[in-house]
């Protein structure tokens, strides 16, 4: 991500700057205060997903989901809606597709319940 700083987004972005200090001093987890302090400056310094320049779009995206979710009726259309256009998805279709068109390799027939002789 070559241009990328997320100090530049943090700057403007006073209440991620708290949540990763909070994370980073171990607020969330008194127990075992530094646990997650490498994963902050990790976060800070490595943000090769650029979730830091996605959070203010996120927090706007769920901020319309959570108005959404107080009409149940708008809300119940849109998760009805969702299933019906999801298409058909099986992990064992998944795997299989995979072995055949990927790995080039067949299925091994398994006998989950021998019979005993």
């Amino acid at each position: 991500t070559d241009g990328y700083d997320t100090r530049k987004y943090l700057a403007r972005l006073p209440e991620l700057q708290l949540a990763i200090s909070q994370i980073r001093s171990g607020y969330f987890n008194p127990g075992e205060p530094h646990k997650f302090t490498e994963f902050a400056d990790h976060l800070v310094a490595n943000d090769r997903f650029c979730v830091i320049a996605d959070y203010e779009e996120y927090v706007k995206c769920q901020g319309e989901v959570s108005d959404l979710y107080m009409d149940w009726v708008k809300w119940t259309k849109k998760c009805l809606l969702n299933i019906a256009s999801s298409g058909k998805f099986s992990s064992d279709r998944t795997i299989n597709q995979y072995a055949t068109e990927i790995w080039d390799i067949k299925p091994v027939e398994v006998e989950l319940n021998p019979s005993k002789s």
